[in-house]
């Protein structure tokens, strides 16, 4: 369920939407919380309204939504607050499942399809000169998707896009670790397609994708991907990223500065995929 309440006296405030309230969430909201209003939606109630008054004893105004990106209808409560609000200014889509979730499908459901839905169900409110960032990852540059696949991943918000991808990668393809990759190709691609319909309201579309950031989940994916250390070895600059880093590049391309950006992805991964790709 949605809350109606707003705390602070703010109202000149615009809207930022911040869809995930775990720990890469709440440092993009703590930042946009300086100058806007903060929407804090997440599948874990609880999470959100907890996120959400701490973003308030913080001197920023916020409200949680309990939402499930993957549920239209929870996707439309989040639609039906904003039209109440009047529309939008940001909208960061953080909320994803890593390759530990261990579930195909609902890798897939919940990185693209989920994102997609949330970009479908905002567009028409978007405001002019609005931005919206979809969070995708390092891992699109690292993989690539057959013609088939790019054409199932083409059409986002399609009911059947897991058992599609499924279906064509049959039983050996279909794996958690394809999830995740093909789920964030998905996202880059969903913010070129898109770029002209946010275009025509005077808006922004724009994927984001971190490479090896130090958040909660991601520590997590070390004991799940023995890869990920031998990658980590390999980072140029010999670090992790931290979630303030990400949120400076979320701020930038929410903000008048990135007015002309559109239609592309941001890569901040310390320089990780190119000395992957060029040993």
């Amino acid at each position: 369920m949605m809350s109606s309440e707003y705390a602070g006296t703010r109202s000149e405030l615009p809207l930022a939407i911040v869809v995930g309230a775990g720990g890469l969430g709440m440092a993009v909201a703590r930042r946009l919380a300086q100058n806007h209003h903060i929407v804090l939606a997440d599948i874990n109630a609880a999470l959100a309204a907890r996120q959400a008054a701490a973003l308030i004893e913080e001197g920023g105004e916020a409200t949680p939504l309990d939402c499930d990106v993957t549920a239209e209808t929870s996707v439309a409560e989040l639609g039906n607050l904003i039209r109440e609000r009047g529309g939008f200014r940001s909208l960061v889509h953080v909320a994803g499942l890593s390759i530990a979730a261990g579930d195909f499908t609902a890798i897939v459901n919940v990185n693209l399809r989920g994102p997609a839905l949330v970009a479908r169900e905002l567009l028409p409110l978007a405001l002019p000169g609005a931005c919206a960032v979809l969070i995708a990852s390092m891992a699109a540059h690292l993989s690539s998707a057959d013609s088939v696949t790019a054409d199932i991943l083409s059409d986002p918000t399609n009911p059947n896009l897991a058992l599609r991808l499924a279906a064509h990668l049959g039983d050996q393809g279909a794996t958690p670790s394809a999830a995740y990759a093909l789920s964030k190709i998905g996202l880059l691609t969903h913010a070129r397609t898109s770029a002209a319909d946010w275009g025509r309201r005077g808006a922004r579309i724009v994927s984001l994708s971190p490479g090896m950031i130090a958040t909660p989940m991601g520590k997590g994916a070390y004991a799940e991907s023995p890869n990920k250390a031998r990658m980590f070895a390999r980072s140029p600059l010999k670090r992790e990223g931290s979630m303030h880093e990400i949120a400076d590049a979320v701020e930038f391309l929410v903000s008048d500065r990135a007015a002309f950006i559109s239609g592309t992805d941001l890569l901040v991964d310390g320089g990780l995929s190119a000395a992957l790709t060029h040993p």
